[in-house]
Parts: C-alpha cells; structure tokens; sequence
C-alpha cells in the first residue's frame, strides 16, 4: 500500500462561516477528524449528546466548552477526553483566527 500523506495545517478554506471538517480516517471502530472553525459555536439550546467517546486536541487557537455543571476553556495542545453521553457544546472558538481540532471518536 503507498503512504498518504496528509499535513493537519495545509487547508485551503472556502467559507469561513462553517466548520469544515475532513475526514482523516473512517471505520468500524475510530472516526479521526480535524476540524477547523471559525467563530463557530453551538447553537444557544444545542447539546451534543454522542453514542461515542471523543477525545480532542486542539492543535491550534483557542476554544471554549460547555458541561451540564462547568465550562472549560482550551488552548493549543491541550487535549480532553469527553465520555460517550456527556452533554457538551462549544461556547466560543475565535473569529478570525483559525481553531484547528483533532477529533478521535471510538466506542
């Protein structure tokens, strides 16, 4: 099998006023995304409540989450494990500075 490669921080993007996502990697078991925003947030009475666990680090940028009982604010490097079912949303990411997340959701 030949390599792909892919660099996480060569993008070219489009319309700023969505998420892109792209697919890194997509099976059975793990899903791998990088996701970059914009300014984008979740909606004001939206929760994500996934039959997955996701674990993300920010690569790059500044963002802020949601819990049920606490908010956390995240920065390049760190990284989070969110359990399948914890509600959470995205409270902020900046507007015009690029947030570049790695997402990993597996069961």
């Amino acid at each position: 099998m030949k390599e792909k490669i892919f660099n996480f921080f060569h993008y070219k993007i489009k319309n700023k006023s969505i998420e892109n996502y792209f697919n890194v990697l997509n099976n059975d078991s793990i899903r791998i995304e990088r996701i970059i925003s914009f300014g984008q947030q979740s909606p004001p009475d939206f929760w994500y409540d996934q039959d997955e666990n996701e674990w993300i680090m920010l690569l790059k940028g500044k963002a802020k989450l949601e819990f049920i009982d606490r908010k956390i604010t995240l920065q390049k490097g760190d990284c989070l494990l969110i359990p399948a079912h914890e509600k959470h949303r995205v409270a902020y990411t900046h507007k015009y500075k690029p947030t570049i997340w790695l997402a990993v959701f597996f069961k």
